[in-house]
């Protein structure tokens, strides 16, 4: 049971968010004609990541019989780890693409530019489709390791499995929204784009039936597996995500991204009550 419950959640968390990354690209959202644009999806992944990990994936492994001080230690371990993986561009959530936005002026980027920071430069139809290739490879990469963290959360507890799929799906969507905007740069081909980004997508899938045959072998390491999922959530969200949250707004955007960063928490909260249904 446990077993199927990963395959469908990571599936629907590395696949789905490809497919409502590209119904909002198709509804308009990437231009700012929606009052809820990007930097909102920002907003809301990075409450879902924080309450994620402070809230459920690190209790749960201070419940455990392991040491305070070697979970911490893990903590800022694993929290370093991404870092380096950032470095190498393998683990990367930047957004910060400006695709054909102009030069913006101080004060009044709304957020609509987004996508990997993978360093691809777009002066050329070459150096487009190498970027491309390098979204595809890191994007891969890092849908393994979601998996193995999915998996990692549902062999504790259903629950917070479910919590954990959630809180992907939910900061993948602006990701995969910026990696269908680099691939289209490269081909006016939307469905070659789609099924490229959605086979990166899949290999969550594949992450987490060997995060769950590894952890069966593993089973009093899952406190650890817990606390290196929880740095990663910590880390996307205050590294990557919130930094582009911090740009002058109007009182009322200002609202709304508080709004949407309280309502991914909520997301989180309300997966949480219904967990404990099941």
């Amino acid at each position: 049971m446990t077993l199927i419950a990963i395959i469908l959640a990571t599936l629907a968390a590395g696949i789905g968010s490809v497919w409502l990354a590209a119904w909002l690209l198709r509804a308009g959202l990437a231009g700012g004609s929606s009052n809820v644009g990007p930097q909102h999806l920002l907003s809301l992944a990075a409450g879902a990541l924080l309450a994620t990990a402070f809230m459920h994936l690190l209790p749960e492994a201070f419940e455990s019989q392991a040491g305070a001080q070697d979970l911490f230690a893990t903590l800022l371990v694993g929290v370093v780890f991404f870092f380096l993986l950032e470095k190498a561009e393998l683990w990367h959530h930047g957004h910060e693409h400006g695709h054909g936005h102009g030069d913006a002026q101080p004060g009044h980027d709304h957020g609509h530019g987004y996508g990997h920071a993978h360093g691809h430069r777009h002066e050329g139809g070459g150096a487009v489709r190498l970027g491309g290739w390098t979204v595809l490879t890191g994007d891969s990469v890092h849908c393994f390791g979601d998996g193995v963290l999915i998996a990692s959360a549902f062999v504790a507890d259903i629950r917070l499995g479910l919590i954990a799929a959630a809180s992907v799906l939910a900061h993948e969507v602006p990701h995969h929204m910026g990696d269908l905007v680099v691939l289209l740069q490269s081909s006016a081909n939307r469905r070659v784009a789609l099924v490229k980004v959605s086979l990166a997508g899949a290999v969550t899938a594949l992450g987490g039936l060997s995060g769950y045959f590894l952890l069966e072998r593993l089973h009093d390491w899952l406190p650890y597996f817990l606390v290196v999922a929880s740095s990663s959530f910590i880390y996307v969200a205050l590294a990557d995500l919130i930094p582009q949250l911090q740009k002058r707004l109007s009182v009322r955007e200002t609202a709304l991204q508080v709004a949407m960063l309280v309502a991914g928490m909520g997301v989180v909260t309300l997966v949480s009550h219904l967990g404990h249904g099941h």
